[in-house]
């Protein structure tokens, strides 16, 4: 990116907040960030039960990006979303794919409108579970997958811009509270694998986008606040190439 203007640079990070963003899909800024790889495949560990299963949930499953890699899908195949946006993305990404869309109340997601023992295999990434509602709708011997995302995920970017550290007041912490949950909950942990990774961005309109897309990392969060830090990470990447 060449030289801005600090009127050039904040004309430019205000139109990369406002540009669109639906779904989970991070498409757009796709070639302006990398991350390294994690030790394992979500996908990878989910493909194969999914061709097992009998019947499958996708919990949260945005517009449905990720779920629809796994099709074909079994007999029984449903996918919950709370988030009203996301819901008509989801049904025309799978319901041509058998998948059946459910919309859950975003104020209340615990309880999931599923009869007991329905499913014997529930998938969730980066989304809400409520453990007992899970040993309710899976059935004895069900499996559930999971890929959560910890409270110190951006940390780098939240003290990048000076603020806040939102992990302190998280409940959700790490890998080891969310597996202790799950065994109070009755549940066997089979494999458990948490990952800490660099993650590089190659200019700073892509923190501003994935910032404004994933508003709870930084609640306060605006180019008008944080104008003076971005434009110093901007003269650094101009500098390294990456923050």
């Amino acid at each position: 990116m060449t030289d801005f203007s600090s009127e050039e640079l904040l004309e430019f990070l205000i139109a990369e907040a406002q540009a669109h963003f639906s779904g989970w899909d991070f498409s757009y800024i796709a070639d302006r960030e990398a991350q390294a790889p994690l030790r394992w495949s979500y996908v990878s560990e989910a493909l194969l039960q999914v061709r097992k299963s009998r019947a499958v949930l996708d919990m949260d499953t945005g517009g449905g990006e990720m779920f629809s890699y796994f099709a074909p899908f079994p007999t029984v195949a449903y996918a919950t979303e709370a988030y009203a946006p996301n819901i008509p993305i989801a049904c025309e990404r799978l319901e041509p794919l058998g998948v059946v869309v459910v919309p859950l109340d975003e104020e209340e997601p615990r309880q999931l409108p599923f009869e007991p023992n329905t499913f014997d295999l529930a998938l969730n990434r980066h989304g809400y579970y409520w453990e007992p509602e899970l040993t309710r709708i899976l059935q004895p011997g069900g499996l559930f997958i999971t890929q959560q995302v910890g409270n110190r995920n951006d940390i780098g970017i939240r003290k990048l811009l000076g603020a806040s550290d939102a992990s302190a007041d998280s409940e959700w912490a790490d890998l080891s509270r969310a597996a202790a949950n799950l065994q109070s909950a009755g549940f066997r942990i089979i494999k458990q694998l948490e990952d800490i990774y660099a993650q590089r961005f190659y200019d700073v309109g892509a923190i501003v986008y994935q910032l404004k897309a994933v508003p709870w990392q930084i609640p306060d969060f605006s180019v008008e606040n944080y104008f003076e830090q971005l434009k110093a990470i901007h003269e650094t990447i101009q500098q390294a190439g990456y923050v």
